[in-house]
């Protein structure tokens, strides 16, 4: 046996045990740095905020809380406001729900000549075994569902914090940072920085255009049917199927469905059908167009990014898809030769008829002033 063969294998061993070990620790870790990457995009977000701020003589890190702290307000308010408008409806619901079976035990009656009574269908559901099976589980899924709330709390605390200490220690961040590398380095970080500041801050700008016309259109559609709450209900679609990606449009269809079923129960049909009719026109007109404006990529390629991010890493993936690939694309812009193009139809597009002789004829009479102008160069030189 060669002398170098144990040794081979020991070394292999060890290789593959720190392989396996890290391979385990990035799985135990990867919610948390899912979490850090989010909150380093949050960072970015406010960092104009707190910026300006800091730059008119304000401490950063006072500034970085005023700026978390209204950011946190809002949001507690909007889910307490939009908490209690909910829970009143479900009340209205529950009181009112014999007067909607009523009526739709006798639409059933009526349209295929049945007999049913309330009394029967209710002695038959509540003797079902399927509900007890369900009173059941539910009971037993009330610790499931409280640890689930916990959890989401804690996660959320862990990303304000993160981005808290993001956004509040910034310039020292940056200055670590530039420590460890050479000067030329250090000026590509700092302008990869302020580019996926622009970004981010563009990103957010579009995301916050869109909720607008969303909870406009939304509005609209809600005052139409009387549907109760309707500026708060606009809002809550705005916002909602803006800032969760993909599927935040129909997340946020589900309150005014479920409050505009206690006006007319064809209320919600309708506004299901708005719903998914707005849904692909945010999706394939909307977006795209707004999205390559404000944050310069191209319409494809932000629909892409946020497929691309949805299926490495979910919501979040979709949530900062399209300001990632947009500072990776401004930066690595700056890298990147580009030339004059050549004035052919092929490349500027499809030209009218008139145009394109046009274009021949003043190509056709530069060259010929360039061969009068060489012969009369050859002339004088003889």
């Amino acid at each position: 046996m060669p002398r170098w063969l144990p040794r081979a294998i020991v070394l292999a061993l060890a290789l593959y045990s720190v392989f396996l070990l890290g391979s385990w620790a990035f799985h135990q870790l990867v919610g948390l740095l899912v979490n850090i990457l989010l909150a380093f995009f949050l960072a970015l977000a406010i960092e104009p905020a707190v910026g300006r701020m800091a730059a008119r003589g304000m401490r950063r890190g006072l500034a970085t809380f005023l700026v978390s702290f209204a950011v946190l307000i809002f949001s507690i308010g909007f889910v307490v406001l939009l908490g209690s408008m909910l829970a009143g409806q479900i009340v209205d619901m529950v009181e009112n729900f014999p007067q909607y079976l009523d009526s739709l035990i006798n639409w059933i009656n009526q349209t295929f000549h049945t007999d049913l009574s309330r009394v029967e269908v209710q002695d038959s559901v509540l003797s079902s075994d399927w509900l007890q099976k369900y009173v059941q589980n539910s009971a037993s899924g009330v610790l499931d569902v409280s640890a689930t709330v916990l959890g989401g709390l804690f996660r959320l605390l862990t990303i304000f914090l993160f981005a808290f200490y993001f956004a509040a220690d910034g310039p020292r961040l940056r200055r670590a940072l530039c420590s460890v590398l050479p000067p030329a380095r250090q000026t590509e970080v700092l302008r990869a920085w302020e580019i996926a500041v622009d970004k981010t801050g563009g990103y957010l700008y579009s995301r916050g255009l869109m909720a607008l016309i969303s909870g406009v259109a939304h509005f609209v559609l809600f005052e139409i049917l009387g549907v109760p709450y309707a500026p708060a209900l606009a809002v809550w679609v705005g916002l909602v199927s803006q800032f969760i990606p993909t599927i935040g449009t129909y997340l946020a269809g589900a309150l005014p469905m479920l409050i505009a079923f206690t006006v007319n129960p064809w209320y919600a049909l309708w506004v299901l059908g708005f719903v998914v009719v707005y849904q692909q026109f945010e999706n394939y007109l909307l977006q795209p167009k707004l999205t390559s404006k404000t944050v310069d990529i191209h319409p494809a390629v932000a629909f892409g990014s946020v497929i691309a991010g949805t299926a490495l890493l979910g919501v979040v993936g979709a949530l900062i898809a399209i300001p990632a690939v947009a500072t990776l694309q401004a930066f690595l812009g700056a890298y990147v030769k580009r030339y004059d193009v050549t004035d052919d139809p092929r490349v500027h597009g499809h030209r009218r008829y008139g145009e394109a002789v046009v274009a021949r004829l003043q190509k056709a009479l530069h060259h010929k002033k360039e061969k009068e102008r060489a012969a009369a160069e050859d002339s004088s030189a003889e």
